[in-house]
């Protein structure tokens, strides 16, 4: 994944070792609040003028920290990319390579989209606002979205080394249909209220890994290496 985990670990361990200076603090909590409201109504529907009054601030005073709208909405993008790897992706790191961590990485990624049903996926609406306008805003979402899929795939080929997955396995194919079935969840979650997505979820991610761990006519490659036993849905 082409992060820079050392850049993420200094900024968590900042506050124990450089406190922000102030303008760095109040920078920091626009953004959360910016974050929070566009959850709700989208990075397209950010403004100064309705970030200032949630932070009884003045408009000049928010400008100041950003000078436009757009450098706004990109800070927004990279605050939750890093929130999303800070609860994803580095957690999922401690456990064992392979099918684990691929298991743990999905685990990790459903978690965050059961609390996202009720409060939106910057990725998601985000794609929907800007699929079709080019710009900083839409190249910072991409690039975010990129970096995690790549992830995902690196997951899978680790998976594969490991012999846990066939070795024909197709690692891009594979992580395409991982981020489907996150995608299918957020629609059926959030917009049908599908009252057993989550656990059609599990079953779909399951189904995935029992048929790329073996080649037609071969034995499963967990035979062949050491077992990882397969997760039973929940619910």
């Amino acid at each position: 994944m082409s992060v820079t985990p050392t850049a993420r670990r200094a900024r968590a361990d900042a506050p124990a070792h450089k406190p922000l200076q102030k303008g760095q603090q109040t920078k920091a909590a626009i953004v959360d609040a910016a974050l929070g409201l566009a959850t709700q109504i989208g990075l397209e529907g950010l403004s100064i003028g309705a970030l200032a009054e949630v932070m009884q601030m003045s408009k000049s005073g928010v400008f100041a920290h950003f000078g436009s709208r757009e450098e706004l909405q990109i800070s927004v993008v990279r605050e939750y990319h890093t929130r999303f790897e800070d609860e994803v992706f580095y957690p999922a790191m401690a456990a064992p390579r392979g099918l684990p961590r691929l298991r743990k990485l999905f685990d990790n990624w459903m978690k965050r989209t059961s609390v996202e049903i009720d409060s939106g996926c910057i990725y998601i609406s985000g794609a929907v606002e800007f699929d079709d306008r080019p710009g900083p805003v839409r190249d910072a979402l991409a690039s975010s979205v990129n970096t995690w899929l790549s992830a995902m795939r690196r997951a899978v080929e680790i998976a594969i080394e490991e012999g846990h997955l066939a070795a024909d396995t197709d690692a891009s194919q594979m992580a395409f249909e991982i981020h489907a079935q996150i995608l299918a969840l957020h629609y059926e979650a959030r917009f049908l209220r599908s009252p057993d997505s989550v656990r059609r979820a599990l079953q779909a991610f399951e189904g995935i890994v029992e048929r790329y761990s073996h080649a037609p006519g071969d034995a499963p490659a967990r035979a062949r290496k050491s077992p990882v036993p397969a997760r039973k849905p929940q619910g």
